[in-house]
């Protein structure tokens, strides 16, 4: 940098204040071209940010659905009597546990066991006409060999007693009828189970068949649920289950699908399904709330990533794959087998081994290099 020149009666003084002037001046513009070189180099070099990764595992897993249902009876079906007559007593109420052969309810009995009377003396008086008939046969038989012998008589003797015979066994069977019905005007459980509605009273005439009671069988329980028409296929798939009952959290019992309706129901549109209690509870009632849950194993190996690890790149999703030896990012579209609240399961579209960002996939460019600031495993 040339000075430029003085006067030469320029006083010293001042010449010298000059000149220290420029230095200083020519020293500053050094000093600031050095740093706007610093600084243009500084924004050329690529800025590592931190990132957090995972490493990619396939597994394969099972879905878990859970569903919420009622304990109910596999059997409940209405009682009545196989005669008709007026109900003198009914022993039960709403809400009584009966066991096998208790009985339920009575007729009054009086007709019938005169029809039973009547029906004794109408055997009795044929079993005798059969006896006098079979005696009047076997008499005339032993004459075969003497000349009052006459073969149309001892058919017709013959005929007779067999018509004899033919009425003691109908009287017989009339007999047995009136002393069933007898028996019919006592109403028994069949089964064990708990009384769940009364459909009769004591004084009401009730005709043949007519329901009485309502009996629930506990013999056999089930857990009735609603599944939604994507869960179908699912429920249909699956081979175990198990219920745990809201009274007693914390222990389940194992189930199996026995019926899944083909229709819905027109109200919830669900499909009702019963599962079977095979692992019956110490304790169980009807009605009981239950949570039951059956898994369905994946059919292809998934990896399970967290929900932030996913961008979506378009219309597909994707995720950053870290390189391991640069660190620089890659953004890949991946398939997705299932997606969760908080997680992802990912069929395919990385390898397995693979380093993914999962935070801040939103602030990552291509070729971005990145240091990983903690490394997790796969999402179970």
């Amino acid at each position: 940098m040339r000075l430029p020149k003085l006067p030469s009666k320029f006083p010293v003084k001042l010449s010298l204040v000059v000149a220290s002037s420029l230095a200083a001046a020519g020293i500053g513009y050094v000093a600031l071209s050095w740093q706007a070189k610093g600084a243009q180099t500084a924004a050329n070099e690529p800025t590592v940010r931190p990132a957090r990764v995972m490493e990619i595992a396939y597994r394969r897993e099972g879905q878990s659905l859970v569903l919420a249902g009622t304990v109910v009876p596999r059997i409940e079906s209405p009682l009545g009597f196989r005669v008709s007559g007026k109900l003198v007593r009914r022993a039960v109420d709403v809400g009584t546990v009966v066991q096998a052969g208790q009985l339920i309810a009575e007729l009054d009995p009086a007709d019938y066991r005169l029809a039973v009377e009547n029906a004794r003396a109408a055997h009795a008086a044929a079993e005798a006409d059969f006896m006098r008939a079979k005696a009047d046969h076997d008499r005339y038989l032993q004459l075969r060999n003497s000349s009052s012998f006459m073969q149309q008589t001892l058919d017709t003797r013959r005929s007779t007693w067999v018509t004899a015979r033919g009425r003691m066994d109908q009287a017989k069977s009339q007999l047995e009828t009136a002393e069933h019905n007898v028996a019919y005007t006592e109403l028994r459980a069949d089964a064990p189970g708990v009384i769940t509605a009364v459909q009769a009273e004591a004084g009401q005439v009730v005709a043949q068949g007519q329901g009485v009671v309502k009996l629930a069988r506990t013999d056999e329980l089930e857990i009735l649920v609603g599944v939604p028409e994507h869960r179908l296929q699912a429920a249909r798939a699956t081979d175990a289950a198990s219920f745990e009952l809201w009274s007693e959290p914390g222990h389940r019992y194992a189930a199996k699908l026995r019926e899944l309706s083909p229709s819905a129901d027109p109200t919830t549109r669900t499909y009702p399904a019963r599962f079977s209690v095979i692992d019956k509870p110490a304790f169980i009632g009807l009605g009981m709330t239950a949570t039951l849950a059956f898994e369905r194993p994946d059919a292809q190996p998934v990896a399970e990533v967290p929900l932030a690890a996913i961008f979506q790149h378009g219309t597909r999703p994707a995720v950053w794959v870290v390189d391991k030896t640069t660190g620089a990012v890659e953004l890949r579209p991946v398939q997705i087998a299932r997606w969760r609240n908080d997680s992802a399961a990912i069929l395919s579209g990385v390898a397995d081994g693979e380093l993914i960002a999962t935070a801040g996939v939103h602030k990552l460019e291509p070729g971005q290099k990145v240091k990983p600031m903690q490394q997790q495993a796969a999402a179970h």
